[in-house]
């Protein structure tokens, strides 16, 4: 199973209103394991950048002058999440923008059911307590010191540690019933049935055991359970 842990950072709240995604960053897992591809792509606005959005992230007209526009990356976007589905903190916010950008690319959206919301995941297991990632991070331990402003890829790494938290650990799929292959390695789970050992396993008691035993019984008498057919 493959999904794709993944954060963006925007020049505001409301795209419909002229904000934009400015930084995409993404982690990939298979079966809740992290398999070290990731994506990362800085992006020009093609606007300006509020004060109130770049104390937020650090990123500045300056910096991001010279960047891709969206439409130049997005295929390479689409290409590397694929039909995976998304994990994604606070997930109806980052889909808004993620959707409004490929509108205005002229690509196809992403579904409604694109993504699993870490936010409600958080707000559904622990109810009333905060749940913003920061938050999240404290409960599990997880070492957020170097998230001193928001990063998109920073972000989804340590999003991707605390949804493996989330659903129960960082094996939440370990199986622990052994494989059972025939002789041409073919998996015989489902059929495996049990049955008589071939050769019987060879006796763990050693000979004087077997007469220390024996002693003990005659010393019971004639009458000893143990004598009795």
């Amino acid at each position: 199973m493959r999904e794709i842990v993944l954060d963006t950072e925007t020049t505001g709240f409301e795209p419909e209103q002229g904000d934009r995604i400015v930084e995409i960053g993404a982690v990939e897992l298979f079966n809740h394991v992290p398999t070290g591809n990731t994506y990362h792509q800085y992006i020009n606005p093609e606007r300006s950048m509020p004060q109130e959005a770049f104390q937020v992230h650090g990123l500045g007209d300056d910096f991001l002058r010279d960047k891709p526009v969206f439409a130049k990356i997005v295929d390479e976007f689409r290409s590397f999440i694929g039909d995976a589905k998304l994990v994604i903190h606070n997930a109806a916010f980052d889909v808004k923008f993620l959707n409004a950008e490929l509108r205005w690319s002229g690509r196809p959206l992403l579904p409604r059911d694109c993504a699993i919301d870490t936010l409600d995941i958080a707000r559904r297991k622990f109810p009333g307590s905060p749940a913003s990632l920061d938050a999240l991070c404290r409960r599990f331990g997880i070492d957020n010191s170097s998230r001193t402003l928001h990063g998109a890829l920073l972000d989804s790494e340590i999003l991707a540690e605390v949804y493996l938290e989330l659903i129960g650990g960082k094996q939440p799929d370990l199986v622990l019933t052994p494989q059972r292959q025939n002789s041409s390695g073919a998996d015989m789970s489902e059929d495996w049935r049990p049955t008589r050992r071939p050769v019987p396993l060879p006796p763990r008691i050693t000979e004087e055991e077997k007469a220390a035993h024996a002693a003990f019984v005659e010393k019971l008498g004639k009458n000893a359970l143990w004598t009795r057919g």
